[in-house]
């Protein structure tokens, strides 16, 4: 099963947070938003299929996140592993936040992240912060 997001970059983003990597909603980002990867997210957990939440409602849920950049020069895909866990809701109507920790809100997508913000190449950052779209496809099985 999956889940499929679309934003834009903006130039303020930097990806240096060492925790977290963010999709939000919000047409704004300040600089010190450093897990937001991309704004104007058309769409949010809160519209995600109950049948999706409820595979990723489980420790054994193997969840990957794809970050596909398209920056009309070059494209860039990365792809981050975690896990599910019991107390996902996906209630979250402005952003989703995918977490190397265990900390779950209604926010969160994904925790025991392979990597956050920081990890993600610094080309595919680059694109995002001229302004790239993003696809964000989330896969659990």
């Amino acid at each position: 099963m999956r889940e499929t997001i679309r934003a834009l970059g903006h130039e303020h983003v930097s990806a240096e947070h060492a925790s977290t990597f963010e999709v939000t909603s919000d047409d704004w980002l300040t600089p010190a938003g450093d897990c937001i990867l991309a704004v104007e997210a058309d769409r949010t957990p809160a519209d995600f299929d109950d049948a999706f939440v409820e595979a990723c409602q489980s420790h054994d849920a193997t969840i990957q996140v794809s970050v596909e950049i398209d920056s009309g020069a070059r494209t860039y895909e990365q792809v981050v592993a975690g896990r599910g866990h019991p107390d996902l809701t996906f209630e979250g109507d402005r952003s989703i936040v995918f977490r190397t920790s265990d900390y779950v809100d209604d926010r969160t997508g994904m925790v025991g992240a392979e990597h956050a913000a920081a990890g993600f190449d610094r080309e595919l950052v680059d694109a995002l912060a001229d302004g790239a779209e993003l696809t964000l496809t989330i896969q659990v099985e």
